[in-house]
């Protein structure tokens, strides 16, 4: 076991000191490959701060249910409990129709207009915040309130949340394809690679099966290559990443701040960033193989 752990830790010291063999050459293929992460890594970053932002302001959308003039003390405890029983409903907010004509009063100063009427205009109402934060959901809920007894009107303004969630999902759309694009390029990069290579140590692979150096063998370092160059491919695309949040940082939170917010740009999170070393990791790996499986075998010893 420790005979073949050593042997595959001098492959990859090899593989290493062949790819930086050529250091400019090398370090091109990593930073290409970096900056072709980055930008598909980079945007599905801003989009799950977007969602985040998206959730918190859905969260604070809230349901106001207008009773008919004729409900009484008991009709409206009848409603709280029905709404209290609601498992879509969060918080629940009583607004006597006193109140509601005192807080008119003093938020348009209309005090003038309001002594002349003889009695008052705006009926009790109930103020209620869904657990949900999804545009359909709301109007499903939104509607099923509208149904309950002594309910005149029930009112939600979501058509806010209905462009947001379409923009975000134009946005994660974009971002699929332009991750399947950049793919397709990294893994024909790492597939040239992996050629010129191939095509450079052509009599020494000839040599190697010679003498019965098996296939597998001779394809070991290739494969090496092209996932060690995915993985520092993958790392330069997270210091990108890094970079660009940590610049963005500042002005974000001057800008929200503006807006009377307190969002903060956050970075890829741990598992996020697993998952890029992974991906980039898979792509080297997949171009190495293809190439190797398309040239390797035209090789044979004469």
């Amino acid at each position: 076991m420790m005979s073949a752990f050593s042997q595959h830790l001098r492959v990859i010291k090899s593989t290493l000191r062949r790819m930086f063999s050529a250091p400019l050459s090398g370090i091109l293929n990593i930073v290409v490959i970096g900056i072709a992460l980055s930008l598909p890594a980079g945007l599905y970053a801003l989009l799950q701060n977007a969602q985040g932002v998206l959730s918190q302001a859905s969260s604070s959308s809230e349901i106001s249910l207008f009773l008919t003039m004729d409900a009484g003390s008991e009709d409206i405890a009848s409603l709280r409990r029905q709404l209290a029983q609601n498992p879509a409903i969060g918080r629940i907010t009583f607004i006597p129709r006193a109140d509601a004509l005192k807080n008119l009063v003093q938020s348009n100063g209309l005090s003038d207009v309001i002594a002349g009427l003889e009695n008052n205009p705006l009926p009790d109402a109930f103020v209620v915040s869904p657990r949900t934060t999804h545009a359909r959901e709301l109007d499903a809920l939104r509607s099923e309130l509208q149904k309950l007894p002594h309910v005149d009107i029930a009112q939600l303004d979501t058509a806010w949340v209905y462009k947001l969630e379409a923009i975000l999902e134009f946005a994660r759309i974009l971002v699929l394809i332009l991750a399947v694009l950049l793919s397709l390029a990294l893994i024909a990069i790492t597939f040239n690679t992996i050629r010129l290579q191939i095509m450079t140590q052509k009599d020494e692979i000839q040599v190697a099966k010679l003498i019965g150096a098996t296939n597998s063998f001779v394809r070991r370092p290739f494969l090496y290559f092209g996932a060690v160059q995915g993985i520092l491919g993958g790392i330069t695309a997270w210091i990108i990443i890094a970079l660009g949040m940590h610049l963005l940082k500042k002005p974000i939170a001057t800008l929200s701040h503006l807006y009377g917010s307190d969002f903060i740009l956050h970075p890829l999170s741990l598992g996020d960033s697993l998952t890029l070393m992974l991906f980039s990791l898979y792509l080297g790996l997949m171009g190495a193989w293809l190439s190797v499986a398309r040239h390797l075998s035209e090789i044979e010893p004469r």
